[in-house]
């Protein structure tokens, strides 16, 4: 998920790139790049830039679709589980020290 937030603030990004913000090997890096291009959420570019072969790395719209999805289902798991140790502390006393964040 790491690699999709970097590529979401992108058009595209050099796999070195991608790989030093990550902190992953190129091999894991290419394996997570290969599942998510099969899945239809990554796209790869390979050209040359200069004398050097290059791989760009980029989201497509399925994947920038899928990452908000997966946001926005880490946020409402958040939420409940804010709320969970809420009602909790308010009036279980079945865990004592129970105190919601605040």
């Amino acid at each position: 998920m790491t690699a999709a937030a970097f590529l979401s603030a992108c058009d595209e990004a050099e796999l070195a790139s991608v790989r030093d913000y990550c902190q992953v090997s190129d091999s894991v890096l290419s394996k997570a790049a290969s599942a998510l291009e099969a899945a239809g959420y990554l796209g790869i570019r390979k050209g040359a830039a200069g004398r050097r072969f290059r791989t760009w790395l980029y989201l497509t719209d399925a994947g920038r679709d899928a990452l908000a999805r997966h946001l926005e289902a880490l946020q409402d798991l958040a939420s409940a589980a804010r709320s969970a140790g809420a009602a909790r502390a308010g009036g279980d006393s079945s865990r004592p020290g129970a105190r919601p964040n605040t």
